[in-house]
């Protein structure tokens, strides 16, 4: 039977979650996120941090949306619009906030030296913003196959396949950006060089030491999440984990909301400033190089003028 509304024929049990999604918990989440988005967009003008604000403003924003599908789904479990804004937002958003957390190690690198990383600073944000897009790609392709499909259907269990295969890249990324960056703190601390006063004056201060201690706690839970998402997809649609609402409130929802609470409340614009001037710097090098590689082009082309006595001068 081809349900379409709960009814004796089409019993709760029968869809995808086998529960109707709990309003006040969706409600309040969709809220926090809501709110969240607008506090990082204040606080990404405020310290000029674009590239963060774009990271955690779209992470927000899908959060927001998804818990309003599952808001739609409290009202209409068997309904595909409420299914498929939550399955494909709430896949995706993580790795938004993900890539804010990416951004980092680049900046610690450089203000506390370059010469004890194993890559230039600027790599680092390639290579992980790079595997963040391939996750989110195979997510978002997965996400988008399995919410156009029929339930049951091979076509569903492909989209499921590439979002679990989206989902273990992104725990995988999660692992190596922890290696690199213990690897980071374990040959600087091995190194016996002492910190430049400015580095110095930035790890004794209270605002990086709260900063690392947010990032660090964000790392953590959206790992956890990631990891309970691949236990979730792993057994199939409607399997006994995702049926289980209370563990995807706790190991989902909470844990995405600590992450998010963690890199806003101690943003880099006011606990890591630095993080801010060698980006604001770094575009103006690249500015300036640009201008001066094009002033060179310019002087090289200009063709050679005849001199009144018949000689050639550049």
């Amino acid at each position: 039977m081809d349900c379409t509304r709960i009814s004796p024929e089409c019993p709760i049990e029968e869809t995808i979650y086998g529960y109707y999604p709990n309003l006040a918990a969706n409600a309040a989440f969709a809220a926090f996120f809501g709110v969240f988005m607008i506090v990082n967009i204040f606080f990404g003008i405020r310290y000029r941090s674009w590239t963060f604000l774009i990271a955690m403003t779209f992470g927000c924003m899908g959060e927001m949306v998804g818990y309003i599908g599952r808001i739609l789904l409290n009202d209409d479990p068997f309904g595909e619009g409420g299914f498929n804004m939550q399955i494909i937002c709430l896949t995706l958003a993580p790795a938004f906030i993900a890539a804010g957390i990416y951004l980092t190690l680049k900046h610690v690198v450089i203000c506390f030296g370059k010469e004890h990383s194993y890559l230039k600073p600027r790599y680092y944000t390639w290579l992980f913003i790079t595997c963040d897009l391939v996750s989110l790609t195979l997510q978002g392709a997965g996400g988008g196959i399995a919410a156009t499909t029929t339930n049951g259907s091979s076509e569903q269990a492909v989209g499921n396949d590439l979002m679990m295969a989206g989902i273990c890249f992104q725990v995988v990324t999660l692992v190596a950006f922890a290696i690199m960056a213990g690897l980071y703190y374990f040959k600087l601390s091995r190194s016996g060089v002492p910190l430049s006063p400015s580095a110095q004056a930035v790890k004794n201060s209270t605002g990086f030491k709260l900063f690392l201690g947010g990032f660090l706690l964000a790392f953590f839970t959206m790992f956890i999440r990631c990891v309970y998402r691949i236990a979730e997809m792993a057994g199939g649609w409607g399997n006994s984990i995702m049926q289980n609402e209370l563990d995807f409130i706790v190991l989902d929802s909470v844990m995405i909301t600590v992450s998010v609470l963690a890199m806003t409340i101690f943003h880099p614009g006011y606990c890591f400033p630095q993080m801010v001037s060698q980006a604001k710097r770094s575009r103006l090098s690249d500015i300036e190089k640009k201008t001066s590689s094009e002033t060179s082009v310019e002087e090289t082309s200009q063709p050679a003028k005849q001199s009144r006595f018949g000689g050639w001068r550049s």
